[in-house]
Order: structure tokens, then sequence, then C-alpha cells
């Protein structure tokens, strides 16, 4: 954002018609309000926030009381702002609501504020509703109201009160300047994250130690301190290194096995044959 020109009319301490050329004032790119107290350093960004969005930064909203007590009662207080937000040049135009003096008769009638915003580039329609053109500011700057006051125009003295601060003290001022309950919020989240995982790692702790165990009961394998996959893909491999070899033990055996059963068959059948034989042997003997 991008400011031009301020014209403020029976608005704070101002009276009369003042006009700040803020183009002359940055030309050098950086420029400095400063000025006594009371010389209306603050009504100028107040004026800027007012032609923005229609309100006052800080305490100061509170009264909405903004005509100027210097100028006449019939005086209309007006502010103007001509910038350029987001690439786009606009003039707005707000004047706040007020009272004046009734044209007939005694007291004071009540003035609904108005405002006005006109695209100097042409770059859309005039707005007069002011709904609207605190919708087209908001969309252009890209953040309320209130987060336009807390972090671009500051609450006059709470930044000095910062400084002179105890840490506590500083605590509480920036989150009450910049809103940082988000922030807390953020925290707790993690502090409840943090809890979860806490319980989550015992929990898989737990059920690692419980796998170690069957692993060193099972595979007969000496314990380790920390257990991890490493240690469990090892036992793992010493394992089938294990099992393959009782595969190939198991195999021979029963290789042996069967050798062993075909030649007690044979025994078997040769025994047969002989004890025949015996008997036939006996019997012809016999009959001889």
């Amino acid at each position: 954002m991008r400011l031009h020109r301020l014209r403020v009319r029976a608005f704070g301490p101002f009276a009369d018609e003042i006009t700040v050329d803020f183009d002359d004032l940055g030309g050098d790119g950086l420029f400095l309000l400063h000025g006594q107290t009371g010389a209306g350093k603050t009504t100028v960004l107040d004026a800027v926030a007012f032609a923005l969005f229609g309100r006052v930064p800080g305490v100061r909203d509170t009264n909405r009381r903004l005509h100027s007590d210097h100028a006449a009662a019939e005086d209309i207080p007006e502010v103007e702002l001509e910038a350029t937000i987001a690439s786009r040049r606009l003039r707005i135009t707000r004047s706040p609501e007020h009272e004046r003096p009734k044209k007939r008769g005694d007291g004071t009638r009540k003035v609904n504020a108005r405002a006005t915003l006109v695209w100097v580039d042409g770059s859309g329609p005039d707005l007069t509703r002011i709904p609207e053109i605190g919708d087209a500011v908001v969309r252009l700057l890209g953040m309320s109201a209130d987060q336009f006051f807390q972090v671009v125009l500051l609450p006059q003295g709470d930044f000095a009160r910062f400084l002179r601060a105890h840490s506590d003290e500083r605590e509480a001022l920036l989150e009450r300047l910049f809103d940082t309950e988000r922030f807390g919020d953020l925290e707790e989240w993690l502090r409840d994250r943090a809890r979860e995982s806490a319980a989550k790692l015992t929990e898989q702790t737990a059920v690692l130690d419980r796998v170690a165990g069957q692993i060193v009961a099972v595979g007969g394998v000496e314990p380790t301190a920390e257990p991890d996959f490493d240690w469990a893909q090892e036992c793992l491999e010493r394992a089938r290194t294990a099992a393959e070899r009782m595969r190939l033990e198991s195999g021979a055996a029963q290789a042996a096995a069967d050798q062993t059963q075909a030649a007690y068959e044979s025994g078997s059948r040769l025994a047969e044959l002989r004890r025949r034989g015996r008997a036939a042997t006996e019997r012809l003997a016999r009959l001889a």
C-alpha cells in the first residue's frame, strides 16, 4: 500500500482543512511524523485508518466522537485519502456519524456516516455503500481492520511500554498487540500431539519388547538391550540359515532311512527265501 494524499477537515484536533502530501514527504522512500504532544501526529494515522476502515485503532474508537471540538458545530467532519493498494489507485472519502445543530429550533440531530470510493485509475465502478467499500478495502489489503491495526498501526505508547516491560509483561503486551491466541492454540495442539506420540511410543515399545522376547524364546538367540529391525533381520537370517541346514540334514537322513528301509525289505525277502529253502530241503530229506 502506498499513500499519496490525505485531506482532513473538522476531524480530531484539526478544525480547518489540512492536506498531507505523502508523495512529497516520501520522495526519498522514508519519512517521519514528529511534533509536540497534541500536535496531531496520532490523528493523521487515525485519519488514514478511518478512511480505510471507517474506524480508528485502540480505545479511541470506543468514544466514536470524531468531530473536532475546535470546529464549528455545523462543520461536517470529513477525511479523504488517495492511495494505491494492490496496484489499484483509489480515493476514499468518509464522514463519521456526528451531531449537528437543527436548522429550526434548538438541539441537534444525528447525521449518519457516509462514504464514497472512487477508482482514480478507472479500474472499477465507484462505490457509495459503506459495506461494499469496507469489503473492497479488506479484499485489496488482505487483512481486516483489527489485523491492520495490530500489524501496521501499533497503538500509541505500546511500543515504548514494550521496551521497558519485564518479560512477563512483554508477553502479555505482545499477545494483546498481535493476537497471539492462535499461537497458544498451536502450542496446545503440539502438546497434545506430543502426549499422543509419547503414549503411542510407549505402546509400540511394549509391542517391540514382546516381539523381541518371542524371537529370543523361539530362535534361541541372545537377547539385546535395544532390539531393532536390523537385529530382528539378523535373527531372521540366522534362523533361515539354520532352517536350510536342517532341511539338508533332514533330506540326507531321509535318504539314509529310505536306503535302510530298502535294505531291510531286501534282507527280509532273502531271509524268507532261505527259510523256505531250508524247509524244502528238510522235507526232501524226509521223503527220501
